[in-house]
């Protein structure tokens, strides 16, 4: 008796329902979200002070009142890589000038009439800001290779030693600007404690006027700026 015709094989089919898509997790996702908003949270609360300082200075201004100096819109952040040296050859960083107003002053090392007028306006309108004195740092960034005068030191430190720094003339440039019609040097500057350039006193600056500008920037930032570095 002949065997039966065994059947054909049939092909193996599989069928997929679902598969786990690789790498994503819920939980982690919310996770991560969650943690982000938390992060932008603490951001805000913290530059809230300084926005609503900022705010008070430059938006809700009574009526028939204007600034002497002028306001610099957008403000200019202190470049990183600006190559700021000490008068002995020693690189200082951009950021080390973060946490204090900065009262600067831009003049060649030789400090001609005009050089000597303007370290003269910064140290007394620094000290005429009394208690308040110590928010405020003067610097002087000097832009040649010169080494300015023992007599000039020594007449700038009488009270209370300035900042400073040598910066090449065209990298300066970048960060700070003149008034139209102007050089660098005829004006005075100044900047936040986050290192953002704001304010320009104009040329020939009158220390009454220019006083009264300082003196409500500092007013207005008291709640969230203290002395010192």
């Amino acid at each position: 008796m002949s065997e039966p015709a065994k059947a054909a094989p049939e092909p193996v089919s599989f069928t997929v329902h679902s598969l786990p898509t690789p790498g994503i997790d819920g939980d982690a996702v919310r996770r991560t979200a969650s943690g982000r908003l938390k992060m932008l949270l603490v951001l805000a609360v913290c530059a809230a002070p300084v926005v609503a300082s900022y705010v008070t200075y430059f938006v809700i201004r009574p009526q028939g009142r204007t600034n002497y100096a002028d306001l610099i819109t957008p403000v200019r952040e202190i470049p990183a890589s600006l190559p700021l040296k000490t008068l002995a050859g020693e690189d200082v960083k951009a950021q080390s000038l973060h946490g204090q107003w900065l009262f600067v002053v831009v003049a060649d090392a030789a400090c001609d009439a005009l050089c000597e007028k303007q370290l003269y306006l910064q140290r007394q309108l620094r000290e005429t800001l009394g208690r308040d004195k110590d928010r405020m740092d003067k610097v002087w960034l000097i832009p040649d290779a010169g080494t300015p005068r023992k007599e000039v030191m020594d007449a700038i430190s009488a009270v209370d030693k300035p900042t400073v720094l040598r910066v090449p003339r065209e990298e300066l440039s970048k960060w700070l600007a003149p008034a139209d019609g102007h050089r660098l040097e005829e004006h005075v500057y100044l900047v936040d404690p986050m290192g953002q350039w704001m304010m320009r006193a104009p040329a020939n600056a009158e220390p009454t006027k220019l006083k009264r500008d300082l003196e409500r920037l500092l007013r207005a930032s008291s709640s969230w700026d203290q002395p010192g570095r």
